[in-house]
């Protein structure tokens, strides 16, 4: 009855761990940058066209900042925890069970209940960071999406205010 408690306990935690590791290899799609067209909606030539819209460029960097033809600005991640993981937190568990399991008389149950616990904890730990991670990888593509919308709303402004469609 004991073993049986104990091999569903570890297997129940084994999945679960499994479940984490797996839900956390999913990663969301970048989206593809905004792409501008511009018309000429009063006759202008092409080269008028390329002179209005590189000084719309250099007006809409102005206002917001915000330069899309320069690479992302490199930005430090947040620190990464360092911790035990599946395996580490199982191994943890495991000695910290034979403790108990020695002093409730069976050091040998109470290590696989602890690696079983400590698996199931290492692995919830592990998740959290990459979390974290994940939502720290999220907040800098948002700011970039807006930064480039702002850049946008400035550069189109500029371009209909000179007489040109934008789309």
């Amino acid at each position: 009855m004991r073993r049986r408690r104990l091999s569903s306990t570890i297997a129940c935690g084994a999945s679960i761990a499994t479940l984490l590791i797996v839900a956390s290899a999913r990663a969301d799609a970048p989206q593809p940058p905004q792409q501008l067209y511009v018309y000429p909606a009063h006759g202008q030539s092409y080269e008028q066209q390329q002179q209005d819209q590189f000084q719309c460029y250099q007006f809409a960097k102005a206002q917001t900042g915000f330069d899309p033809m320069a690479p992302p600005p490199p930005t430090t991640p947040p620190p990464q925890q360092h911790n035990a993981g599946f395996f580490g937190g199982a191994l943890i568990g495991s000695l910290v069970g034979v403790t108990i399991g020695a002093i409730a008389h069976d050091p040998s149950e109470g290590a696989a209940i602890g690696a079983g616990a400590g698996g199931l904890f290492g692995g919830m730990r592990s998740q959290q960071s990459r979390d974290q991670q994940q939502q720290w990888q999220q907040q800098q593509a948002q700011i970039l999406a807006n930064d480039r919308s702002n850049y946008n709303r400035a550069y189109t402004a500029c371009l209909e205010g000179r007489g040109y469609t934008v789309d």
